[in-house]
């Protein structure tokens, strides 16, 4: 089974790739199976709105063609239907809003923005220490993952170490709170994501980082997903076969593909 769970089309705010390029692309390929996983970011706009004030994504129009590339290449390749939500603690209402209103198959939980504050434009960690901007990212997942159900795996949980110096700054800093984390969404019927996107942002190590992820064996979990995070062409699939025998080297022996929000679980 080779399945990529984490898509981006011009549906995302930083994407212009077309759903149905997507689809073709992935049958070449030979991926059995993938989900779109188009951005929600309450807070930051995404292409297809009516106009810059509306706040809400397309979400009609972005299901709708997602039934039809379910219908016209539903014989070659297995299409789910899916969103990356990127939530902010004060946004759960409305998410759970959302996810009542639009019945999927997978929902990746991201931490895009603290306190509206980006990562990426280092808006978030400015005036913080290193350690202090980790261990608030860590504080504020933790804070949303206990209030906020409506998810299926947690996208790239160490996505604050991309935009980083690279220092070598150890993520196990933060065990602790990292530890509650992953216990609270075992029980919780959660998993993690895999997302290959560590390649080509020059990371040094999986995301999670690799220490996370043999914690989170240790602790019992078992729902991974695995995502290439594709934004263009030469992203779609990427690694995401290659990353497989490092997840067996860790002591897994599953990935999973859900369905109605229901994990299926596949030999790794």
């Amino acid at each position: 089974m080779f399945a990529d769970y984490h898509l981006h089309t011009y549906y995302s705010s930083d994407s212009v790739y077309p759903m149905e390029e997507v689809v073709k692309d992935a049958i070449l390929l030979g991926i059995d199976e993938l989900c779109f996983t188009d951005h929600c970011d309450l807070t930051i706009r995404l292409l297809g709105y009516a106009d810059a004030s509306e706040t809400k994504p397309p979400f009609k129009k972005y299901f709708r063609e997602i039934n039809q590339m379910q219908k016209r290449y539903g014989e070659q390749i297995t299409i789910k239907k899916g969103l990356e939500i990127g939530i902010q603690y004060e946004t759960i209402p409305q998410y759970q809003e959302i996810i009542r209103e639009y019945p999927m198959d997978f929902v990746l939980l991201s931490i895009h923005r603290i306190d509206n504050l980006g990562y990426w434009n280092r808006r978030f960690q400015e005036g913080k220490s290193e350690a202090e901007y980790y261990h608030a990212y860590y504080e504020a997942m933790l804070k949303i993952v206990k209030e906020f159900h409506d998810y299926s795996v947690l996208a790239h949980l160490d996505l604050i170490r991309r935009y980083d110096n690279h220092d070598g700054y150890d993520v196990m800093n933060d065990r602790e709170i990292i530890t509650e984390i992953l216990k609270y969404i075992i029980a919780d019927g959660k998993g993690i994501e895999v997302n290959m996107s560590c390649i080509r942002y020059d990371i040094g190590d999986i995301t999670p980082a690799k220490s996370i992820l043999e914690l989170y064996h240790e602790l019992g979990g078992r729902i991974l997903t695995i995502g290439s995070d594709s934004h263009k062409p030469i992203h779609l699939g990427a690694y995401v076969e290659e990353v497989k025998e490092e997840l067996r080297s860790i002591g897994f022996k599953e990935f999973c593909t859900f369905e109605n929000m229901k994990p299926i679980f596949h030999k790794l």
